[in-house]
């Protein structure tokens, strides 16, 4: 199929009238639908503005290629639209949009028109292109300049490996993966990205597509064998797990566009750590991720935290039949509490510290350090030295492993079956067993000790300045090292029945979202329709203890939304503390703020005081929408009453 058999004269909009990027889609829109291209053109306006809310369509150089794959298209099609002005469309490098593709993609229909889309992506990559297309006077001349270009359909197919005729593939062989959400325009424009710059660069290079028409050119076992680097720009989910050992960079769809060369010399850098797969998916250590630490600290406490969400609900729902009512030694005993205590303490909320320590040692030596880290997360727990010594057992059980790991490479082949089944286990258990038992125990169980009798003991002003410490130290990442710092302090002072800390850190961390969502709703003339569209939302997650909510503002507007969040959150952490609030749950939020029934009262207060001192902060020093918002604005309001 050939690029005209999509893009015809009736689908083309040769001089665009829009000035805003909502203006461009509803006049590309009503072009698909006057040239009867859609079954239902609101259903695909919408389909649209999904795509365009997981990430800008405004691919850079000029460029924005807005698309959707929906059953409100009758028949696939390309729509052609230009500016020479230029619109914002949010591009991916700034600058203003001038040559626009809405791609109409059929939901169930066949994948044929996928060939061409892939040809046009190719396309538009050449300069020349794009210039001659901005020049263009007529559709007709828009039609000859990309039939012209537009390859024949053998041509097109993917070579096996675009490579350098000086250069012998094995030496210097790099191998990538693209995909896109939708899996039309940026996969194949960040493979196409990569190819040309290869090309030029004198690199041989394949590259797998992973559309929506399925896997294209998929790389073979041969191949990543001897590839001397890999790159993943995806921003969904791809077969990692073959990549194990390999020297793999990770990095969003986006960045093949811009950064083709970057990457390719990255992937050719053999001193970068080696990419550690994980039962089909893993982690790899690229300039865009974490610290080794960080990392390993985050997967053991993302994998602990279902197991504290789902225990310490189901501990707050047991004290909703009584404060005692889980024992049976007490006038308002109720088996079903003791049944929902015995689930949530007994058993998920005692998991949680071994499976920390499990998960930790397991991303530093992978599946042979999960055995050692939950032991030694269990004799944290026997031994008194609760979360911290969760925390240390877990990363000593990792790089113990990966010590006994280069120990025992001298062994023979014909040993290799028993290393991980045999070997490893067993050393791996008994060296972290024992150095937990004799050395970490003894100090870090006083340590503990010393923490919940100085917190028991703490009153006044200090219980106060730790409210205000942690509860700001919630809002600083939202989700990051230091709200996880904060969380896990509560988290441990939990262990000796101290609830302060846990307290504090969970208002904190419930201001933020609710203090958006508020702002949103007080300064409604600051925001975009698209923005408080996320107010419900916004008001659920902190209601729910879901700081990452506020992450969207925050990384879109740094300098006022953090500071404005960290003053309302430490507010409100130092006023509950100072209300003498103790909420005895790990996570809930509102739903288990009850629990503290002779101080409720306080913690609402608190937070409704928290949250305003961090909504009037940011709205005041907001910025009013600029004109071309202003204009979005009016373009939204008019589609939506039309």
């Amino acid at each position: 199929m050939r690029i005209t058999d999509l893009l015809t004269a009736s689908t083309i909009a040769l001089d665009l009238r829009a000035s805003s990027k909502d203006a461009v889609i509803n006049e590309l829109v009503d072009t698909l639908w006057s040239a009867g291209k859609l079954n239902d053109k609101e259903k695909y306006h919408a389909a649209i503005h999904a795509r365009e809310a997981q990430s800008t369509t405004g691919i850079g150089e000029g460029i924005a290629i807005p698309h959707a794959k929906t059953d409100a298209v009758k028949t696939p099609a390309i729509a052609f639209g230009k500016s020479k002005p230029g619109v914002d469309y949010q591009s991916l490098d700034g600058t203003p949009a001038h040559l626009f593709f809405m791609i109409a993609a059929p939901a169930g229909g066949a994948q044929t028109h996928l060939d061409a889309l892939a040809k046009l992506s190719g396309m538009l990559m050449n300069e020349d292109v794009r210039r001659q297309l901005l020049d263009a006077r007529s559709k007709e001349e828009v039609l000859a300049i990309i039939d012209a270009h537009d390859e024949p359909e053998e041509r097109h197919k993917e070579a096996a490996v675009v490579t350098a005729p000086t250069q012998e593939p094995d030496e210097n062989l790099i191998l990538a993966v693209t995909a896109c959400p939708t899996g039309i325009a940026h996969t194949y424009m960040a493979a196409d990205s990569l190819k040309n710059k290869a090309a030029r660069m004198g690199v041989p290079i394949k590259v797998e597509t992973n559309g929506s028409g399925g896997v294209k050119n998929k790389l073979t076992a041969d191949e990543i064998r001897r590839a001397k680097g890999i790159i993943v720009a995806a921003d969904v989910n791809v077969d990692t797990a073959r990549f194990h050992g390999k020297n793999v960079v990770m990095v969003p769809v986006a960045d093949g566009i811009k950064r083709p060369e970057e990457l390719i010399t990255m992937a050719q850098d053999e001193s970068r750590p080696k990419f550690v797969a994980k039962g089909g998916a893993g982690t790899s250590s690229t300039g865009s991720e974490k610290t080794g630490f960080y990392k390993h600290l985050m997967n053991g406490v993302s994998n602990m935290l279902p197991f504290v969400v789902a225990g310490g609900i189901l501990m707050a729902i047991a004290f909703m039949f009584g404060i005692t009512s889980f024992d049976p030694t007490k006038s308002d005993y109720n088996p079903f509490a003791q049944a929902l205590w015995t689930i949530g303490n007994g058993s998920a909320f005692a998991l949680m510290i071994p499976i920390l320590a499990g998960f930790i040692a397991m991303s530093i030596a992978d599946r042979p350090g999960l055995a050692p880290g939950m032991v030694g997360g269990m004799l944290a727990m026997s031994g008194g030295s609760g979360f911290l010594g969760g925390l240390i057992a877990g990363f000593l059980a990792g790089y113990l492993v990966q010590g006994i790991k280069k120990l025992l490479s001298f062994l023979p082949r014909a040993l290799e079956g028993t290393k991980p089944t045999l070997l490893y286990p067993l050393l791996g258990v008994l060296s972290t067993g024992l150095i937990m038992y004799y050395i970490i125990n003894p100090p870090t169980k006083w340590l503990n000790d010393w923490m919940n009798t100085t917190l028991s003991g703490m009153n006044g002003a200090n219980i106060v300045l730790l409210g205000l410490i942690l509860g700001g130290m919630m809002a600083i990442d939202m989700g990051g090292p230091i709200n996880k710092a904060s969380y896990a302090f509560g988290i441990a002072a939990i262990a000796g029945n101290n609830y302060a800390p846990i307290t504090a850190a969970m208002i904190g961390g419930m201001v933020p979202p609710l203090a958006i969502a508020v702002s949103m709703m007080l300064f409604k003339r600051k925001y975009t329709k698209t923005q408080r569209g996320s107010i419900v939302s916004n008001l659920i997650m902190g209601a729910s203890f879901i700081t990452e909510g506020a992450i969207p503002f925050a990384a879109a507007d740094p300098l006022r939304v953090i500071p404005s969040m960290i003053a309302g959150s430490a507010t409100a952490g130092a006023m509950a503390m100072a209300f003498g609030c103790r909420i005895p749950a790990p996570h809930g939020g509102l739903w288990v703020a009850g629990l503290d029934k002779g101080h409720l009262f306080g913690f609402l207060v608190s937070l409704v005081v928290g949250t305003l001192i961090s909504a009037v902060i940011y709205g005041l020093i907001k910025p009013k929408l600029s004109e071309e918002e202003l204009a979005q604005e009016m373009d939204t309001e008019r589609a939506a009453q039309a």
